[in-house]
């Protein structure tokens, strides 16, 4: 239950106070409530955002680290060493991310009564390919981490120093080009991963008031002329849990102390960027160095043996995928199937949990997901799958125990 829930429904407090011995009516009223929680999910957010009080961006819709599925060698803008998949390409990466978008506008169309204004990528992974094709599809803003903004400044301006953040890093960039009307943000990677990894161990106003403190930091080192954003952003599912009483103290101090602050002001990117008086805060930037708010980069996803080796895994079956699609042999309902068994094995997450720096138990639930769904994806072609796949991909590590469901930026 979300901590709303278990403060104003009394039912709840009731089997909380309980704590045990729950009865089959207890149960089934439970279950009601789930239902009903769930059911309204949808709406609540549907409302928040006809009032503008929230922003609702979308993600293309199974989750792909699409620069990658563009183009391999993305990678090498911010890893020139990296070793790649022994595949050149994704076959057809290009239609398949635009796929996933479209579809994922499409059913946020259809849930919110309105197109999404900004995309959100998986894994704030970018690229100026991706960035196009957001832009053919009537994106207005997109966003990533720090350590992409740096590398790019890196790329344009070699001989220019970094050090001093506030002078690049508090304003929304537009890349040059043909993707020019996509409004880049990129979040503060320290103000982002105190909230998702830090603040919890802390008392909740006194957390609560560091980041104010921070963020009047910002704006009195900021340049006079600009109008700081300070984005943050990050796994806004995942960090709750780690504090006590899923963070109601440090939400409930933080959010008071900015409604009653003298000059900082809560925002969504949709009304940053409407607002005429940010449009000269807007700076282009020459060139993007492709990377993710994971350290900057996308090693996360491709470069050592086990994660190529998946990579080479699904480009075959991709062209297996390929080949059937154009034989005539599948009828309209199995190609849908199809469709969606391989959007699934696109998904980035497989590719993140591959790798010895993840526990063993997790590994090996994850490799056994991903090679059943190309198994299945096979299947749905009416092809045998390569012997290779009943093979494991990857063993992880013993001796970690960490999750990995949360990584640093950095």
């Amino acid at each position: 239950m979300g901590e709303s829930v278990r403060r104003h429904k009394q039912f709840v407090m009731q089997l909380m106070a309980q704590s045990e011995g729950f009865s089959h009516a207890d149960r089934l009223q439970l279950f009601d409530l789930i239902g009903e929680l769930i059911r309204n999910l949808i709406p609540r957010y549907r409302k928040l955002s006809e009032s503008g009080q929230i922003e609702l961006s979308t993600t293309p819709h199974y989750h792909p680290l699409a620069p990658l599925m563009i183009d391999f060698s993305s990678a090498r803008d911010s890893q020139p060493d990296v070793t790649l998949p022994e595949h050149n390409i994704y076959p057809g990466g290009h239609g398949r991310v635009a796929f996933h978008l479209s579809s994922a506008i499409t059913s946020h169309t259809q849930r919110f009564n309105e197109e999404p204004s900004g995309i959100w990528p998986a894994e704030g992974s970018i690229s100026t390919a991706l960035l196009k094709i957001l832009a053919e599809q009537n994106c207005h803003w997109s966003a990533s981490g720090e350590g992409v903004l740096v590398n790019s400044l890196r790329t344009a301006y070699p001989d220019t120093s970094l050090l001093d953040r506030n002078s690049y890093l508090y304003h929304p960039y537009r890349i040059a080009g043909e993707a020019e009307q996509v409004t880049c943000f990129f979040r503060d990677d320290h103000l982002s991963d105190l909230i998702g990894f830090e603040y919890s161990k802390w008392f909740g106003r006194d957390a609560a008031e560091n980041f104010v403190q921070s963020l009047e930091r910002i704006y009195h080192n900021t340049p006079a002329e600009q109008n700081p954003v300070v984005s943050i952003i990050l796994d806004g599912e995942n960090a709750w849990e780690s504090y006590p009483y899923n963070g109601f103290y440090f939400l409930d101090d933080l959010y008071s102390l900015l409604d009653n602050h003298p000059f900082i002001r809560t925002t969504t990117y949709r009304d940053y960027i409407a607002s005429a008086e940010n449009s000269e805060n807007i700076t282009t930037l020459p060139t993007l160095a492709a990377g993710s708010w994971v350290y900057g980069t996308f090693s996360t996803w491709i470069g050592d043996k086990e994660k190529n080796c998946a990579w080479d895994m699904l480009c075959a079956a991709k062209n297996s995928f390929d080949l059937v699609m154009q034989s005539g042999q599948l009828t309209d309902e199995e190609k849908i199937l199809a469709n969606r068994q391989l959007a699934s094995c696109e998904s980035s997450d497989w590719f993140w949990w591959f790798g010895d720096y993840n526990p063993a138990h997790s590994v090996a639930s994850f490799d056994q997901l991903f090679r059943k769904n190309l198994i299945n994806l096979y299947h749905l072609l009416k092809l045998p799958a390569p012997a290779a796949i009943l093979e494991p991909i990857s063993k992880g590590n013993e001796q970690t125990e960490e999750s990995g469901a949360m990584r640093r930026s950095s």
